[in-house]
């Protein structure tokens, strides 16, 4: 793309729109190519990227070229063809969500509206219920304020394959932004019916499959336990809180400086409960009303993140890994206990999730399926599942990255799912006097010690773009060990292993059952690298993964 032409191209065309045509006035050179290089890609996680001006970023123009593109699928693909839409907390969510109800009235393409904003498991939930012929999320799950984005999630509620996405991204790219694309008014529209408000029916009915998810069956536990919850300054606060309450919970105090929706996130910039820093509040909240757990979830409510007090009332946050064999651990013993486990159990994680979730899931007679990074792969695989009529042999998934899902409701991670399950595993073992870190050390006795690690190095701009493309075939190279660790085997994910999609991903394999993972992000401007790690301790176990890391971190420079 020529950069400048196109740049020159928005100035003329763009005047009624007066936000974007004062922030293209004002670009500098370097801005205007990093804004314009390229169009903001679009693939499985839909449109993610910095809010301005540009075909590389979100805005109103951009959003709309999109929902033209995705219309334009529809159309083809459906004879009455709908859509589901949802919109989080952050800067101009409201707007895009209705610029694309707009596009897809106007492309005669009957729309269902969230009256107000909503977490993104209620689209999957809502494409499904509804009969829709696809869903879209405005979201940029936890990133810091700046982004937004534009999920895509199909008729089975679960966000779209490589090869659909590939399919809209062709009609997408055969649309000119500005002659192209039929536009309605939303109000308008609203009025003669062709965009409706999706009743609150839909969202009583996602709250009770929540609900139905309790693998309790009729013990009875202390729910006067004491919970500190921030929603981030997201979309949580209302489904959670009801979903708690309804349950029984309802010694719940919430952190009042993130308990409202606020896109500019001011007391966590980085809106991500896999943070330190976004949990700091939370915790100090959690030492003042003496909380016996915390709960937070990001912006769009698809991520829990928990701390629990330990041995010296200090708040210890958990990691993703550490939540997720807890709620394996948990759901599978009391579907033993109370002859409720399905006849072939199932459960799904990620390739660079926790390998000690395999063992669990063997000790309890679950087998075990391995995806690519990204919940959506979890969803496709409870797809199949359905598609052969074994919905009910999907008894857990989940990922490293503090995604949870229970039940084939969503197809999606759910937080508002996450944060009530979490609750009550933490309420039955309390009620027993055993706490998540003594379970957790349990665990560990009886499957060995594992620490598994996520680090990101980011690189913005084109130049950025092009340094992790490099990087990756850097790491192709002929690579011998890392940390002293000899490298047994490497996994291309690019060669499309064992069935799975292509993707440009490697997994190292390492003597001493150790491995290490290398990816570029699909929705950040960040190369991710996982360290996974067997050891007789935790003290060991980190020097070892330290050495792996700043051996990996030599590849970086």
């Amino acid at each position: 793309m020529n950069y400048k032409k196109e740049y020159k191209r928005w100035l003329k065309n763009i005047t009624a729109d007066t936000e974007v045509a004062a922030e293209l006035r004002i670009l500098n050179d370097a801005e205007i190519e990093d804004a314009f290089y390229r169009d903001l890609a679009f693939g499985t996680g839909g449109l993610r990227g910095v809010i301005g001006a540009g075909t590389n970023r979100m805005n109103v123009y951009t959003v709309a070229k999109a929902s033209q593109g995705l219309a334009d699928y529809l159309k083809k693909n459906y004879t009455e063809p709908s859509v589901v839409i949802g919109y989080d907390s952050r800067i101009k969510s409201d707007m895009f969500a209705k610029t694309a109800a707009g596009v897809f009235a106007a492309n005669g393409i009957k729309v269902n509206i969230w009256p107000v904003l909503m977490p993104v498991p209620t689209v999957s939930f809502a494409t499904r219920y509804m009969f829709a012929s696809a869903g879209v999320m405005i979201t940029a799950s936890h990133n810091p304020s700046k982004y937004n984005g534009y999920k895509v999630y199909g008729a089975d509620g679960c966000q779209i394959t490589t090869e659909v996405a590939s399919e809209i991204l062709n009609e997408i790219e055969k649309l000119d932004i500005f002659a192209d694309v039929k536009t309605s008014d939303f109000e308008i529209s609203v009025t003669n019916g062709s965009i409706q408000y999706i009743q609150d029916e839909v969202y009583t009915a996602f709250i009770e499959q929540v609900k139905n998810q309790s693998v309790l069956f009729g013990e009875t536990v202390d729910k006067d336990v004491a919970i500190a919850y921030s929603p981030l300054n997201g979309t949580g606060l209302k489904p959670i809180m009801r979903t708690l309450e309804e349950m029984g919970y309802n010694n719940i105090t919430v952190v009042k400086e993130q308990e409202l929706p606020d896109g500019n996130f001011p007391t966590c910039p980085y809106p991500n409960p896999e943070i330190k820093e976004a949990m700091v509040l939370g915790m100090e909240y959690a030492k003042k009303c003496n909380a016996d757990l915390l709960l937070a979830t990001d912006p769009d409510c698809d991520r829990v993140g928990i701390a629990v007090k330990n041995k010296e009332s200090e708040y210890e946050l958990l990691t993703g890994n550490q939540a997720g064999i807890l709620l394996l651990d948990y759901i599978c013993s009391q579907r033993v206990k109370h002859g409720k486990m399905p006849v072939d159990p199932v459960m799904i994680k990620t390739i660079v999730t926790m390998d000690m979730a395999e063992q669990i899931a063997a000790h309890y007679g679950l087998r075990t399926i391995n995806v690519l990074t990204g919940f959506k792969f979890i969803g496709e695989q409870i797809g199949k599942l359905e598609q052969q009529g074994e919905t009910d042999s999907y008894v857990f998934g989940f990922e490293e990255s503090y995604g949870y899902l229970t039940g084939s409701y969503v197809r999606d991670k759910d937080g508002v799912d996450g944060a009530y399950m979490i609750s009550e595993m933490f309420s039955y073992y309390a009620t027993k006097g055993i706490s998540l870190l003594d379970r957790l050390d349990e665990l560990y006795k009886t499957y060995g010690y594992c620490l598994n690690t996520l680090h990101s190095y980011e690189f913005d701009g084109s130049v950025g773009f092009t340094k992790m493309r490099s990087i990756m075939q850097v790491f192709r190279g002929d690579i011998k060990e890392f940390g002293g660790k000899r490298v047994t085997k490497l996994l291309d994910y690019a060669q499309g292993l064992t069935g799975l999609p292509k993707s440009d991903v490697l997994k190292f394999l390492l003597e001493g059952n150790c491995s290490i993972v290398v990816r570029p992000s699909g929705t950040e401007p960040k190369l991710k690298i996982y360290v996974s790690v067997s050891a007789e301790n935790r003290k060991i176990a980190e020097a070892v993964e330290a050495e792996i890391c700043k051996s990996a971190e030599e590849y970086l420079k």
